[in-house]
């Protein structure tokens, strides 16, 4: 029974007969407030978003970014896909764009996906990345590059 067990686990690791392995990886829903006038983004512009290369959505609509605390699964998502950088090139980038005036301040650390989804929901202009499988109804969620998380080929897993 122990060997089975043990042949069970290796399977799913090695990505065999059990597809648990494949939602190991957390997928990103990225999250906006209503009044934002996106509906998707590309990867690159999403990257710009996040970079503070681009700080207006339109007129004086400013974009508010929100990301998870450091040491989430989202976080770790988000560094690798979107700003693909480690936890500490990605704090030594924003010290330098504050450093060097490029932006007001480094995007706020929100504590959990239920302040991100109250945060979105209240700070116009606000986006956030948040655990797919966590997002309440009524959220606007945007595509990237033209899927949706749960769409085949989505490139934030």
């Amino acid at each position: 029974m122990r060997a089975l067990l043990l042949l069970a686990m290796l399977l799913t690791r090695a990505g065999g007969i059990l597809p648990a392995a494949a939602d190991e990886r957390p997928r990103l829903a990225v999250i906006v407030h209503g009044e934002v006038p996106a509906a998707d983004l590309s990867l690159g512009e999403l990257r710009k978003i996040f970079h503070g290369d681009r700080q207006f959505w339109t007129g004086d609509l400013r974009v508010v970014v929100l990301v998870p605390p450091a040491g989430s699964t989202e976080r770790a998502a988000l560094l690798a896909k979107v700003y693909e950088k480690t936890e500490t090139q990605y704090r030594h980038y924003w010290i330098a764009k504050v450093f060097r005036e490029e932006a007001q301040s480094a995007p706020q650390r929100v504590g959990s996906s239920r302040a991100a989804f109250d945060l979105v929901r209240q700070i116009p202009g606000a986006i956030a990345v948040v655990d797919a499988a966590r997002v309440p109804s009524g959220t606007k969620v945007l595509r990237v590059d033209g899927k949706s998380p749960s769409d085949d080929g989505y490139p934030l897993r």
